[in-house]
């Protein structure tokens, strides 16, 4: 509770700070047709994470493909990425910023009270799709997906979670929603301090990214229960993880990672970033970033994207609502 407390409050300030020092008329360049200048890719998490890795991937990519396009990157943290969408929707209109987007741009409005939705921005790209592991250290009496739903059953069950907001949280609230087993979850700030949670034995199990996690499955530190998805990754090191489908647990759940820009862009400076975008797509950049964190390669562009996520909004209003 004091987590999600924590997440309101720094989410009510973001809200109330969102238009601060920027907007219409200030240097952002707002109703341009094109970036001028320098660009900004915002990443609303610490450096160092998924996020932070994809908003770099795809701010170099972009540059690649783009002649004289420049982008930095601006770490803005904080209410499990509520600063940094709230910094963005203080830019409307402006085609000098970016903002690395994943599954919290709709898990938040779902869950707690921000100033944006998905709406409130124009959808670029989704790069691609992380479905989840679910995580136990080798030593664990737990050997499966639906092993854990059982054990949950009888007993109490701790599973550690990257934020109470979080892609973690959606994950274990279908598991409830989906067989009536409640393993007990514990936020950390992120997957770094899950995944330790797990091997120091604070916890039993985590849902984790397979590129958060790869090397300790490689090095024997933890075990991979299964993913959770409809269909095995064809990756040669996840091919044998069984997915939670196969063990009878319906829970599917993909985080999308993707690249959104400011609301009421002009048209043009859409049309300029989702042609970049495409180009990036079809770039060897791209292909190397994908496999390099075991993404599913699943890109969509402007309004296919915007049609996702209003799509996958819908599903997650479902789940926070059970």
């Amino acid at each position: 509770m004091r987590a999600l407390a924590l997440i309101m409050a720094v989410a009510a300030v973001a809200g109330a700070c969102a238009g601060c020092g920027s907007g219409p008329g200030s240097d952002d360049a707002a109703g341009a047709d094109r970036p001028v200048g320098p660009v900004t890719m915002v990443v609303p998490f610490a450096a160092g994470g998924g996020s932070d890795i994809a908003g770099r991937a795809v701010a170099d990519g972009l540059v690649s493909v783009t002649p004289g396009l420049n982008i930095s990157v601006d770490n803005r943290e904080g209410g499990q990425g509520a600063v940094g969408y709230s910094y963005l929707l203080g830019k409307t209109g402006s085609p000098q910023y970016l903002l690395a987007t994943e599954t919290s741009l709709l898990s938040l409005p779902a869950s707690v009270e921000v100033a944006f939705s998905h709406r409130s921005f124009t959808p670029i790209m989704k790069v691609g799709e992380d479905f989840t592991l679910l995580v136990a250290r080798p030593d664990s009496p737990i050997t499966s997906c639906a092993d854990a739903v059982e054990q949950a059953r009888h007993r109490r069950v701790l599973a550690a979670i990257s934020g109470a907001m979080g892609p973690d949280a959606v994950v274990f609230s279908q598991i409830r929603a989906t067989t009536g087993a409640d393993l007990d979850t514990v936020p950390y700030e992120g997957g770094g301090e899950s995944m330790a949670a797990v091997l120091g034995g604070q916890v039993e199990l985590a849902s984790l990214n397979p590129s958060e996690v790869i090397g300790q499955l490689r090095a024997g530190e933890l075990k991979a229960l299964c993913v959770f998805a409809d269909q095995r990754y064809t990756y040669p090191e996840l091919a044998g993880i069984p997915t939670s489908v196969e063990q009878g647990v319906g829970v599917v759940f993909a985080q999308f990672r993707g690249v959104i820009a400011p609301g009421e862009l002009n048209p043009q400076a859409r049309r300029f970033w989702v042609q970049a975008a495409r180009r990036f797509a079809d770039s060897p950049a791209y292909h190397e970033y994908v496999a390099s964190e075991f993404l599913q390669a699943r890109p969509a562009f402007g309004e296919e994207f915007g049609a996702y996520l209003a799509g996958a909004q819908g599903e997650l209003d479902l789940v926070v609502s059970r």
